[in-house]
């Protein structure tokens, strides 16, 4: 099993849309090496750190799970969604999603919590520069989190 950190805008899906819906496909990623995590690295299982960014308190707000492998964001080929893409086909897609199902909510361990934390010096999400909407989270990273901030 891998850990991730995903980052979704609470405005558009948050850790509260998740527990309601209980499952919903993680759209509208744009960065191909974000893609590429979900097309080569996720698995079914996989955990995640659902992250609320782009807003006035960011943190991780809860855990998800991975529940269905990458398949093509539908997104990608409505004409009406931000998303869409016109140079992407169903038949060639350049966009994929992963499923992620909910699992909990966690009490919101905010940004500067975790800029705090020198067990977490090397965390991608805390590099200068980092701006992926889905990063890969080390075992170390996870269980300090886990054990220590939630």
């Amino acid at each position: 099993m891998a850990y991730w950190l995903m980052k979704s805008e609470p405005a558009e899906v948050s850790i509260d849309d998740l527990a309601a819906r209980k499952v919903v496909p993680w759209f509208g990623v744009r960065n191909y090496q974000a893609r590429n995590f979900m097309r080569d690295a996720m698995q079914v299982g996989d955990l995640a750190f659902f992250y609320h960014s782009s807003c006035a308190a960011p943190g991780i707000a809860g855990i998800c799970e991975v529940c269905a492998p990458a398949h093509p964001d539908d997104t990608q080929f409505d004409p009406a969604s931000p998303y869409f893409d016109p140079k992407s086909t169903p038949d060639k897609p350049r966009w994929l999603c992963v499923d992620v199902k909910f699992v909990q909510k966690t009490r919101l361990v905010s940004l500067t919590e975790l800029r705090r934390q020198p067990a977490l010096d090397t965390m991608q999400l805390l590099q200068r520069g980092s701006r992926l909407s889905i990063t890969p989270v080390s075992d170390a990273e996870w269980q300090f989190i886990t054990r220590e901030l939630m």
